[in-house]
């Protein structure tokens, strides 16, 4: 339940690069990562200004985001029904201790400036957590919220956060009521099922952390008493922190996930009282708007959108939220229908269970999804506008679109159904192919090798 032990798996298979070329933390690290965003993990032993830290990065494509779930590869379906599972039947992890065991290092005195913290893009505010796992509970300890967050570097102890107004957001409210600060913990360098659980939808009063729990069969927690907050026991770094109710400092500019940069906020201000890390701790950098940030933000959406998609249609095969949709605002769904107008039930569906989505693409189970051309083929040859297009006006859309209605939230939505109509003749609408003898194999193997 390691980040340390995922990472040796993928030791084993060959998938991690190690640079050990001197780097800086501004703007050179995330040149590299951006450059192989997608493929190895990479391993960044030599920061400078930072002796001994490793930073870590592309932890997660999603092959190795299935293999996380403990599916194997290509496996989709069974991973959203573990992941839909783990969010309806949630499993209470295991405290194990109460603050920091003895190989642990304990900064004397918390200073944000010893950690390798990555400046990502020209333009960015400043140095960027964004790997941050926030955990917060209620005064009597009955709702405990776990969410991904990035923050802002600001000095040694303090740091400000980007509070979307959800369950952590209700929860600081929350103690401002109470005139109090809202102490919580923010853990780096987890394993990425812990990841995925906290960026899985759940309703307020539901765990994260009994998410991840189900997920990994089995979690052990660390019980931090002086913020009244618990964080994975294999964490690489834990810091504890108060998130201030009364402080409130300028957020942003940041990259976010559509690749262009955020707007700058008044945002709450996190003070760190403590840090705790492992020796020679892992520090999890994750790009904005790279391969991992998509995936981990998305896939518990495709989970959603393949949960609904089911109740109206008769199969869905899988769900892409793609990436030049910024693995957010368009995704690509491949379904089985037995009448034609389940490919725009599906379409409804889909807007309705992610409601930041803005353009869906209903396919046949023949069209890979992952693949940009056959889905752009299909549209070509299957979809008519006046017949087989769904347009939504002024729907809620998603604030991360520099197209929407940003005072309103409100957007156009639309869906196009590019599957076969059922009264046609399929043969028509199938690409042709050549047969491929023994010898023809054979010989493009020689060929590609040469």
């Amino acid at each position: 339940m390691s980040l340390r032990a995922f990472l040796s798996e993928c030791e084993e298979r060959g998938e991690i690069l190690t640079i050990d070329e001197p780097l800086s933390p501004r703007y050179e690290i995330a040149a590299i990562i951006k450059a192989l965003d997608g493929g190895p993990v990479l391993r960044f032993t030599n920061v400078e200004g930072h002796p001994g830290s490793t930073v870590v990065s592309n932890v997660c494509n999603r092959q190795r985001l299935l293999r996380a779930l403990g599916v194997s590869e290509g496996s989709v379906e069974e991973a959203y029904k573990k992941l839909v599972e783990a969010a309806e039947r949630p499993s209470k992890p295991r405290v194990v201790r109460s603050g920091p065991p003895a190989e642990e290092v304990i900064m004397e005195e918390p200073d944000l400036m010893k950690l390798p913290v990555l400046t990502y893009f020209k333009g960015d505010a400043g140095p960027y957590i964004t790997s941050a796992l926030v955990s917060a509970r209620s005064s009597d300890g009955s709702v405990e919220n776990v969410s991904v967050h990035r923050l802002l570097v600001l000095g040694e102890k303090k740091m400000v956060i980007r509070l979307v107004p959800r369950h952590l957001y209700r929860l600081w409210k929350m103690a401002a009521e109470e005139n109090r600060d809202l102490g919580i913990t923010i853990s780096i360098g987890v394993h990425p099922a812990v990841l995925l659980a906290a960026t899985t939808p759940v309703p307020f009063g539901v765990s994260e952390f009994s998410v991840a729990s189900s997920l990994l069969g089995g979690l052990e927690l660390v019980e931090c008493e002086g913020v009244n907050a618990r964080a994975p026991a294999h964490a690489e770094i834990i810091m504890e922190a108060f998130l201030r109710t009364g402080e409130m400092a300028p957020e942003g500019p940041l990259v976010d996930i559509t690749g262009t940069h955020d707007a700058v906020r008044e945002q709450p201000v996190v003070e760190v009282i403590r840090i705790m890390m492992r020796e020679r701790a892992l520090y999890h950098a994750i790009l904005p708007s790279g391969v991992e940030h998509k995936l981990l933000m998305g896939f518990p959406r495709e989970a959603e959108i393949w949960r609904a998609v089911s109740k109206v249609v008769p199969a869905v095969k899988a769900v892409n939220l793609t990436p030049g949709g910024c693995g957010w605002l368009h995704a690509v769904i491949s379904i089985e229908k037995n009448v034609d107008g389940d490919a725009k039930n599906a379409i409804l569906a889909a807007l309705t269970a992610h409601p930041s989505l803005k353009h869906v693409v209903v396919v046949d189970t023949d069209i890979d999804i992952y693949d940009p051309e056959e889905v752009e083929w299909a549209i070509a040859t299957r979809f008519q506008a006046g017949e087989d297009l769904v347009l939504v006006r002024g729907a809620r859309g998603s604030t991360l679109d520099p197209s929407a209605d940003q005072e309103r939230a409100t957007t156009t939505k639309m869906g196009l159904d590019a599957t076969i109509p059922l009264d046609k003749d399929r043969r028509a609408f199938s690409r042709a192919e050549i047969p491929m003898s023994h010898k023809v194999e054979e010989l493009l193997r020689r060929l590609k090798r040469a």
